[in-house]
């Protein structure tokens, strides 16, 4: 289904915007009055990081005029593999600044608006308020329902996309769209996974290369929902799969029991990013990383458990951990592998798996385990620099 142009055209295109951007004007579909309307379109790009860098370099150099982006993080080196609106001289910056100076190198006709705070739901709102169109390239799911719910409130369209290995997803969402064809995510997803269920790509990894696959697809979505053109994913999730190289689409269609979206509310409690179990457990069990090397140096006979995926633990470990993946705690599968005669001691590599791990610990009768806050990241940084980080 074809939807008319989110946007009016721009009164015009200077001389030099015309050789510029000669290669569109000389497509019929899209012409001077399509490349008007990117000149006078209005996009907020959420997240610069895999999704956001190819998205903003594109939307850049297909002439959107103004460009916004919403980012608090800043340039890590492991970014680098998949992120590339960023370089090696900007390990450190803010990546909402380094995605500004590279858009300024793409294209200088560009007017790029920075939002380098924590999308929440005091300020979510206001932001998108000015802007024609969304582009949703996070990661966490708390922060997919806030854009979600803060564009249907709004009544504004957006681009959504999603990554992890070797597979990618993207679709577009517009509750108010015309002839009764709204849809919003939470007709794809009612609810959020539980807690734990799905690893993050800092935790399950990414292909880098899929970023521009994924970016590129949410950009084209993007041009033809400003311009007027084609037929928008809108009721459809399309599937990219990279090592089968299949591209596939999915209905996705009305949820009848929806409930109306009135407000919005505190999205990390609705996610649940760590099951209550988890933070019950981990409240009186957790140790630090210093706590932690006290008891190496003092000699203390405790077993050290990594519950990390076996791919992981061949990148870093800390010294004298014993492997067992958090799935096989979880299934039970490995409890009677575990030393009933010494404390138990569970890390992972920031701590939200070694939570969950340890509250299924408490409930199998392990009562005095614990576990590592912060890691083996947390390790690397504070005890032994010398380790990779990933």
């Amino acid at each position: 289904m074809s939807l008319p142009p989110l946007v009016e055209p721009a009164a015009e295109l200077t001389k030099d915007e015309v050789v510029r951007y000669s290669r569109h004007l000389i497509i019929p579909d899209v012409g001077v009055d399509g490349q008007k309307r990117l000149k006078n379109a209005k996009v907020l790009v959420v997240g610069a990081g895999g999704l956001g860098s190819p998205a903003l370099l594109y939307l850049a150099a297909a002439g959107v005029g103004t460009l916004g982006i919403v980012d608090f993080d800043v340039v890590d080196e492991s970014n680098l593999q998949r992120q590339i609106i960023h370089g090696v001289s900007d390990v450190d910056k803010p990546k909402a600044v380094s995605a500004k100076e590279s858009i300024a190198e793409i294209n200088p006709y560009v007017t790029v608006n920075l939002h380098q705070e924590h999308l929440n739901s005091e300020n979510a709102l206001d932001i998108f308020r000015d802007y024609d169109l969304i582009l949703d390239g996070t990661d966490n799911f708390a922060t997919r329902y806030l854009v979600n719910d803060a564009a249907v409130l709004l009544g504004k369209p957006y681009v959504w996309g999603s990554i992890f290995r070797f597979e990618g997803q993207v679709s577009v969402f517009w509750e108010d769209a015309p002839d009764g064809k709204g849809l919003n995510y939470r007709d794809l997803y009612p609810e959020p996974p539980p807690p734990g269920m799905v690893p993050s790509c800092a935790e399950g990894g990414v292909l880098g290369v899929l970023c521009a696959s994924i970016g590129s697809i949410m950009v084209t979505e993007a041009i033809k929902l400003l311009t007027g053109i084609g037929e928008p994913l809108l009721g459809r999730l399309m599937v990219y799969d990279a090592l089968e190289m299949t591209y596939r689409t999915v209905k996705i269609r009305k949820d009848p029991e929806g409930e109306k979206i009135t407000e919005l509310i505190d999205y990390e409690a609705f996610c649940g990013v760590v099951s209550q179990d988890a933070q019950q457990a981990a409240a009186g069990s957790t140790i630090t990383v210093q706590d932690l090397k006290a008891k190496i140096d003092s000699g203390e006979d405790f077993q050290l458990i990594d519950v990390r995926e076996p791919h992981e633990y061949e990148i870093v470990k800390i010294p004298g951990s014993v492997l067992i993946p958090k799935d096989r705690i979880l299934s039970g599968e490995a409890l009677s592998e575990l030393p009933q005669d010494k404390p138990i001691v569970l890390h992972c590599k920031s701590g939200g798996r070694s939570a969950e791990a340890l509250a299924a610990l408490h409930k199998a009768g392990f009562s005095d385990a614990v576990h590592v806050g912060g890691g083996v990241l947390g390790w690397a940084r504070d005890i032994d620099p010398s380790l990779p980080t990933y």
